[in-house]
């Protein structure tokens, strides 16, 4: 039984970074709204690197703040310092990575959620899904206290049958000394879930007194007035610049280790699941790699009134006092002293392809899922899909079709179907290279990609939407002045294309065809007075217009590449369809296609063990459906007549 405490509209369980999205998101959305979490000192609690973005990463926070959500202004709020990565390369790859205040961080986003109307924010661990004739209608806490409504968000993070391990020592618990949810996985699997284990190591912190910074190199962020995450943040601006460290591990390090890793959890087997591909723990890296003298260790602030540096690449379970000789065998941390050590985390996280794009349970109606809960990890990726399942909720609730972003509309798109059409076996990492359109995705359109719809779904305000489309107004109307205005062979050209280094005219040509040159952009060519109206626009007006032209070619085979795509994804499929009864099907291609229910014939491409052969069998079937919902039609038709 239990005693009813509240009924809402929406409850969201965690508020981590996927929680606090989705709270909002449905809050301002007009839905009542609880959010209940183990600790209100862990509201957004990064509890592994302070900071946010770089590749891939920086663009779901872009993509956030373009839709609405809260990401990029906290992290725009609380930096510490801030950097354009990838300069030397194109604007598909160019992303912003900050380090952040970890406790600002946290002490702002809480203040966001306790003053949105419509949003209770509480202490409660829940311990049970409540679940009537397979819809979600509460759930239940370890007090037995009721919370009622028809849509649920999970966002437990790795807090799910949380496990630290550290050395030959291990205890239930979540990050930083937190509780875990203990319940909560036994109730997804009487409600049919597919439950996995995976695992991450952490890093030690350790005290900024007795660092040798002066045996280091200087790691600073961008001094400039530069971009933010946010596309409110003022371009002039100039951020603050905390530098970061930089050390190496060398043969006294990596001889630590190999006398001690037999009692590393990571290498003696004891962590359960699959840990992430792209930041192992130290100890698999002078294994898997032992042509290696050294690796990078970088040291990061974790906030402007904190004393403590997080030691970025040195993720660890090794015992405390290894720990702690193994770090002052680095150059410049001789003398230095464990706040917190590193450790082992293992937790419980379903299989995604349980999932709709729209990050609803396939089994249990108004369940959503968001977060490392499906098998991610990463803040940004967790934000991203606390925000989609925070506005789906709320969708529902008007009565409304989803919202599902696809793959040629932006990284979170991107991201949703990689969960929910091919799975993961590990914990997935957004990379660039996921995206087949990242031309089109750039970091820097992301507003003009998604800031439209963030404003129909109620969570762009008046007056951003405003200046979103002053912005866009601007950036074309450059486009079509630089097209439009051309240059002759005069002497003062010449001149001025001999100093860029870049062939004379010999036939008058527009700005925009001098700017596809690889050595002109558009600060040379005012420096060199053939043009000087841009002189005036915003630096984000001149970035876009830049690339517009330059990569003009590119862009165009993309747009190309997207309507073929787009015409695979138009042809739906039923979403109760009887694969069985295809004859012809691989049995694997069957198994997948039933378990995964493509929304579209493209979705069904996509889906790993599916081949082109089995496609083309499926597209055969669905036109003759087609065919013969037509041919009943016009029998009917005549009939009537």
């Amino acid at each position: 039984m239990g005693f009813e405490a509240g009924r809402y509209d929406t409850i969201v369980i965690g508020a981590g970074h996927a929680g606090c999205e989705a709270a909002l998101a449905a809050a301002r959305m007009g839905c009542r709204t609880l959010a209940l979490t183990v600790n209100l000192e862990a509201v957004a609690l990064m509890a592994c690197n302070p900071s946010l973005g770089g590749p891939a990463k920086g663009h779901l926070v872009k993509e956030i703040d373009a839709l609405g959500g809260e990401m990029g202004l906290a992290a725009d709020e609380t930096m510490l310092q801030m950097r354009l990565l990838n300069t030397a390369r194109g604007p598909a790859v160019q992303a912003l990575r900050a380090q952040v205040d970890k406790r600002r961080y946290q002490e702002r986003m809480r203040l966001v959620l306790e003053r949105q109307d419509g949003l209770d924010l509480r202490e409660g661990l829940v311990k049970e899904l409540l679940v009537e004739n397979g819809r979600i209608c509460g759930v239940k806490t370890e007090t037995d206290l009721l919370f009622m409504a028809p849509a649920v968000i999970v966002t437990t993070g790795t807090f799910l049958g949380g496990r630290i391990l550290l050395g030959e020592f291990s205890y239930p618990g979540g990050p930083q000394g937190l509780r875990p949810a203990e319940g909560l996985t036994r109730s997804l699997k009487q409600c049919g879930f597919r439950s996995r284990r995976f695992n991450t190591t952490t890093p030690p912190r350790i005290a900024n007194r007795n660092i040798k910074f002066d045996k280091m190199e200087r790691q600073a962020g961008d001094d400039r007035p530069q971009q933010q995450f946010s596309f409110l943040a003022d371009s002039a601006k100039k951020a603050k610049n905390y530098p970061c460290w930089l050390t190496h591990t060398g043969p006294k390090a990596h001889q630590v280790i190999a006398q001690h890793i037999s009692r590393s959890p990571v290498w003696r087997e004891k962590l359960q699941g699959t840990g992430p591909r792209y930041c192992p723990s130290i100890e698999d890296k002078i294994v898997r790699f032992p042509q290696r003298l050294s690796h990078q260790v970088f040291l990061e602030p974790e906030g402007e009134e904190l004393t403590e540096y997080y030691v970025q690449g040195l993720y660890t379970a090794l015992p405390e006092e290894v720990q702690q000789v193994l770090l002052r065998s680095l150059e410049g941390l001789e003398e230095c002293r464990i706040t917190r050590p590193g450790y082992a985390i293992e937790y419980d996280c379903i299989d995604p392809l349980q999932l709709f794009p729209a990050l609803e349970s396939k089994g249990v109606a108004g369940l959503y899922f968001a977060g490392q809960v499906n098998s991610t990890s990463g803040y940004e990726e967790a934000a991203a899909q606390g925000l989609l399942a925070g506005i789906n909720a709320a969708l529902k609730k008007r009565g409304e079709d989803p919202l599902v972003l696809d793959r040629s509309q932006a990284y979170i798109g991107v991201l949703v179907d990689d969960l929910v059409t091919k799975g993961t076996d590990e914990p997935y990492r957004m990379h660039t290279s996921r995206a087949e359109y990242r031309l089109l995705l750039r970091q820097e359109n992301a507003d003009e990609r998604l800031t439209e719809l963030g404003y129909r779904l109620g969570l762009i305000g008046r007056e951003r939407y405003e200046r979103f489309c002053k912005k866009w107004d601007a950036v074309r109307a450059e486009v079509e002045r630089l097209q439009n205005t051309r240059v002759t062979p005069a002497p003062e050209v010449l001149q001025a294309l001999e100093r860029m280094g870049t062939p004379a005219l010999k036939s008058p040509a527009s700005l925009a065809q001098l700017l596809k040159r690889p050595e002109v952009n558009l600060e040379r060519m005012r420096e060199g007075g053939l043009d000087r109206e841009t002189a005036d626009l915003d630096p984000a007006v001149l970035r876009e217009v830049e690339n517009r032209i330059k990569y003009e070619g590119y862009i165009n085979k993309q747009r190309e590449q997207i309507e073929r795509y787009r015409k695979m994804e138009e042809q739906r499929i039923p979403e109760v369809f009887d694969y069985g009864a295809i004859g012809g099907l691989a049995a694997e291609a069957r198994d997948k296609l039933e378990q995964v229910r493509p929304r579209s014939l493209g979705q069904a491409a996509r889906i790993s063990g599916v081949t082109p052969a089995d496609i083309s069998i499926l597209m055969l079937h669905l036109e003759e459906r087609r065919r013969r919902k037509r041919s009943a039609a016009r029998r009917d038709d005549a009939r009537e007549a």
